[in-house]
């Protein structure tokens, strides 16, 4: 896969890696072996870049476990 930046935004790249790690990969872990981080790493990124995850267009089972842990890990950090 090609990423194209725009421009030299080193904030800019880096949430582009974010979100196309977590497209491609469909889950935080899988997303975060991708980028060669940990999980926690990413979720810090996730927040940081204020990334919507999961994505809008998750079905609601997914969404529903998914958020259940997003909102555990944010009010443990």
């Amino acid at each position: 896969m090609r990423l194209v930046l725009e421009d030299w935004n080193l904030n800019a790249a880096e949430r582009l890696l974010c979100v196309e790690a977590l497209a491609t990969a469909g889950s935080i872990v899988e997303a975060a072996q991708l980028l060669g981080i940990t999980r926690h790493a990413l979720k810090r990124r996730i927040i940081k870049h204020r990334i919507e995850w999961p994505r809008s267009g998750a079905s609601a089972g997914d969404s529903a476990t998914a958020n259940a842990g997003a909102s555990a890990s944010v009010t443990a950090e």
